[in-house]
């Protein structure tokens, strides 16, 4: 079952992904950069939007956890242990050193849950990519190590003092010599399509000459005179006079025949460790979404053809933004996705809606499912829970600085007219125990104050009468297109939301949502498998 789950990666695996259960694992962590990285939302008129939500701290820390988890991976021995003992006495008590630290357990659970015939692609910046590979040889063996792939992830870059840093590091591994592999090309680089297939047909078709003969091939050919010439040829003559018949054989002044290979019947070149043809995303591209570190399709595409089979389960354990699982369904594999942020989740589910359709099936763990959960998530992490509380909406969160928001927590648009207008919803997301009247009076002046057109207070308690009272007050806003009347200010509980009860407003459009929407795509349907059995 092609399962989402919310929580700490190295929690979900070692409680819920089973020993070798999963043929590929493709992770993008958080890079020791020191930044933290934030969603720049586009405004309603499609320019970006100086309203943003921090989306993870790229930092970690050498405090008292990371403390706590270096004695015991230290105290476990081993090749790992060994590792980080050293690291330690390189890097000292550092935030790099927090990093590592972190991510031994989560390596060697990914190792666990890998068959004998797995793969794992680490992608990774190189601040500490060389760190990443010690780590790496440590868990999975020196000797099973198989690439260090550079990504070119874009053409030119600007750096004081030194040279223009363009790429990535994906570090590739495999669990045994038994690996799944599965060839893969790159297209040809201009320079050399323009020095290699300088030849036309008089329909523009670009090919180069191939040789025919077979002198000292190994396995021999075929001895026959063709167009007065004697030789040991490649292919038996009925295959050439067929190669003659189609016009694919090219004559030299000598009258030596040539094959002709057409460029647009060749594969590509075979992949090779530099990987220059796969553009990283930029603000023009339909696939991108607004998420910091969203990686193109086509990069993990290649990964999964090349790594994995049809059926066969990709896990991605720090999902981010799903770009691995969605290449996973659309290539017809089975999926497991990992996220720590309800910001995350939300916008997987709805990217993988509007991707796959509802006849997509997964499961999302770790979830509230009922009001004694949200209440619990409200009380573990007040922004964790506005992020959940909007999801269930589809709602565009607001900036999470304290008094950034206004008494705005999330936001939706929508067009109902011809005018080119764009009308907005406003939310306010309440998550304690005591709610009144005075939040639906605020919400009205937020209302009046924004020129929106509706208002919906989402809570977790039930509203009082008063409350209720005070927001039919406020009327309806009435839709011409629709010819419909809605309540200006709705209040929704989240009892109602998980019951199914959405928001009374006009149809939603692109520009609501709170990413771009995905491309649809025509993705093959995997396999489910029992993983979680």
């Amino acid at each position: 079952m092609n399962t989402l789950y919310y929580g700490d990666n190295l929690d979900i695996l070692q409680r819920y992904i089973k020993d070798e259960s999963v043929d590929l694992v493709y992770l993008d962590p958080p890079f020791n950069s020191n930044a933290n990285y934030n969603v720049l939302f586009a405004q309603k008129d499609g320019a970006q939007s100086s309203a943003q939500i921090q989306a993870f701290e790229d930092t970690w820390q050498w405090d008292q956890n990371a403390i706590q988890t270096y004695t015991r991976e230290v105290e476990k021995g081993g090749p790992v242990a060994d590792a980080l003992r050293a690291f330690n006495l390189i890097l000292g008590d550092s935030n790099m050193m927090a990093y590592l630290t972190m991510m031994a357990p989560r390596l060697q659970e990914l190792r666990r849950v890998l068959k004998p015939t797995g793969s794992l692609y680490l992608h990774c910046d190189p601040t500490a990519s060389h760190y990443l590979k010690v780590l790496l040889d440590m868990v999975f063996g020196a000797e099973n190590f198989r690439n260090e792939i550079s990504w070119k992830r874009q053409g030119a870059h600007s750096d004081s003092r030194g040279y223009g840093s363009v790429h990535d590091t994906i570090l590739f591994y495999v669990k045994s010599i038994n690996f799944i592999w599965n060839d893969i090309f790159q297209e040809y680089d201009q320079n050399y399509v323009d020095q290699y297939y300088r030849y036309s047909d008089s329909d523009g078709r670009k090919w180069m000459s191939g040789d025919l003969g077979a002198a000292g091939l190994s396995g021999g050919g075929y001895d026959y005179v063709w167009n007065g010439v004697l030789r040991t040829w490649r292919c038996p003559i009925e295959t050439m006079q067929k190669l003659d018949a189609e016009s694919r054989l090219y004559y030299t002044k000598n009258g030596i025949p040539r094959i002709k290979r057409y460029l647009d019947e060749s594969k590509g070149l075979p992949a090779q460790d530099l990987w220059p043809d796969i553009q990283s995303l930029r603000s023009w591209h339909a696939e991108r979404m607004g998420y910091p570190t969203q990686k193109p399709l086509a990069l993990l595409e290649r990964i999964i053809n090349a790594s994995s089979n049809p059926g066969d389960v990709v896990l991605d354990p720090f999902c981010g933004c799903g770009t691995a699982i969605a290449a996973a369904q659309k290539l017809g594999r089975n999926w497991i996705g990992i996220d720590i942020t309800h910001l995350a989740i939300g916008l997987i589910k709805r990217r993988m809606e509007d991707a796959f359709g509802d006849a997509l099936k997964y499961e999302v763990i770790g979830e509230p499912t009922t009001v004694d959960d949200a209440r619990t998530l409200a009380e573990q992490d007040k922004y964790q829970f506005q992020w959940w509380a909007l999801g269930l909406v589809g709602a565009r969160p607001a900036d999470q600085k304290k008094g950034a928001d206004h008494g705005i927590d999330g936001r939706l648009y929508f067009h109902d007219d011809n005018s080119g207008k764009t009308k907005q919803v406003i939310l306010s997301v309440k998550g304690g125990q005591h709610v009144n009247v005075s939040h639906i009076r605020d919400l009205k002046g937020v209302l009046e104050r924004e020129k929106a057109e509706i208002g919906v207070y989402i809570s977790l308690e039930e509203a009082t009468k008063p409350m209720r009272a005070e927001a039919a007050e406020a009327g309806f806003y009435h839709s011409d297109t629709w010819n419909r009347d809605y309540p200006k200010v709705q209040i929704l509980t989240i009892a109602e939301l998980l019951d199914g009860k959405q928001i009374d407003m006009p149809p939603i459009q692109q520009v609501s949502k709170t990413f771009k929407r995905a491309k649809r795509e025509k993705g093959k349907g995997a396999d489910q498998l029992g993983l979680l059995d």
